[in-house]
């Protein structure tokens, strides 16, 4: 996580597109830095890495164990910071990684593009609704080349399948779409027995960010995927990877209307996200879209699947490939695919240099990370959420 708070706000008006890009050169490097360095920052570090071409600058961490462990993928020669505003400060960083919990991801995307720097924010781009159409803004006003994690959308058996059997045809009419997604061992994380005692290197008020300010809590610093309040519970964490599937191969963007029932069944732990949840999510195109996490179920088998139900046939994909079925036939008829590595990261690094719209833009953010929010508050509420005019782009 990150130190810094979301009171600052970097209006900076010389930083506007025309004084911020730089202009490319075939051997010039893209000088990166990084806000959140835990496992998913470190894991994006290294996508980065192998993608070449790039200078590491800075590293920010609430926590200064992991400011040092990141110094391991970086390279040495990197100042670390615990308050992000130091970092986007610089003048010589190019592009940032936020890699922090959900809940400041809206506020440390923002600060970034007006501070002129190209942001690859994770996903869900946003905790909660009202964030969306702000980071939108700021993106639009600084003309910033922003890609969300989403990195189904740079996976090439992913592309492929929808240009085979969406793009095509082939798949047909599609009326009904279900995600499934069980057994993350994500939302059972436990604390250290020595974290009882917050580290004296770890900035706990910079993690809650905007949030109402706890005593520490291990609880929910190891296990931030089962609070609600900081990393959107299994529909942000799981779903949106999914949803953001079937909008980009559908071509749909906003719920009509979203209900979602489960609960906290199984850990009574003071987790404040359903350890089981069934959503479904209607779109005025005339198709739902219904997701099912349960972290009960413990086999380690067939646990992710996002399955088309079309006119022509049944796709099923996720990262472990493709499955389509022709209508009318079988499992002996089936196209089988296997799963390829994605380039998301390599994608948002040629977008930095061209200038383009990235694969995951941060209009699509928003809306696959809304079907996520109306589910939480269905749930919440144990009710059925509309579409709200003030969620539009």
């Amino acid at each position: 996580m990150v130190a810094g708070s979301s009171r600052r706000v970097f209006m900076g008006a010389a930083w506007t597109a025309a004084s911020a890009a730089r202009v490319w050169g075939a051997n010039d490097r893209i000088r990166l830095g990084i806000v959140g360095t835990g496992s998913r920052g470190s894991y994006l570090m290294r996508e980065a890495n192998k993608c070449g071409g790039i200078q590491w600058v800075a590293l920010c961490d609430a926590w200064d164990q992991r400011r040092e462990q990141a110094k391991k993928i970086s390279g040495p020669d990197v100042e670390t910071y615990e308050d992000y505003r130091k970092l986007l400060d610089r003048k010589d960083i190019d592009g940032v990684i936020v890699a922090t919990w959900d809940n400041t991801h809206a506020q440390i995307t923002i600060d970034a593009c007006r501070a002129g720097k190209d942001v690859y924010v994770e996903k869900p781009m946003t905790s909660l609704p009202e964030q969306g159409p702000l980071v939108v803004r700021a993106v639009r006003a600084t003309r910033r080349v922003v890609q969300v994690g989403v990195q189904q959308r740079s996976t090439p058996h992913f592309v492929e399948a929808k240009e085979r059997f969406v793009d095509s045809g082939q798949l047909g009419a599609v009326h009904m779409v279900r995600t499934v997604w069980n057994n993350n061992g994500g939302y059972l994380y436990k604390p250290p027995e020595e974290m009882e005692k917050k580290p004296p290197g770890l900035n706990w008020e910079a993690c809650l960010g905007s949030l109402p300010k706890i005593p520490w809590d291990p609880k929910r610093y190891f296990n931030r995927f089962a609070y609600v309040e900081l990393c959107c519970g299994q529909t942000g964490g799981l779903f949106v990877h999914m949803v953001d599937v079937a909008q980009w191969f559908l071509g749909i963007a906003k719920p009509r209307r979203v209900t979602a029932l489960g609960g906290i069944y199984q850990y009574q732990d003071g987790r404040t996200a359903p350890d089981n949840i069934n959503a479904i999510c209607e779109y005025p195109e005339k198709v739902t879209v219904t997701f099912e996490a349960s972290v009960t179920d413990r086999v380690n088998a067939e646990n992710t699947d996002i399955v088309f139900m079309g006119e022509g046939g049944r796709l099923n994909i996720f990262r472990y490939g493709y499955r389509f079925i022709p209508q009318g036939k079988g499992l002996k008829d089936a196209v089988v695919v296997k799963g390829t590595p994605d380039e998301h990261m390599k994608n948002w690094l040629e977008c930095m240099r061209t200038r383009k719209d990235p694969n995951a833009t941060v209009e699509q953010g928003h809306y696959g990370a809304m079907a996520c929010h109306m589910a939480n508050l269905a749930w919440a509420a144990a009710s059925v959420v509309t579409w709200r005019k003030q969620w539009d782009l």
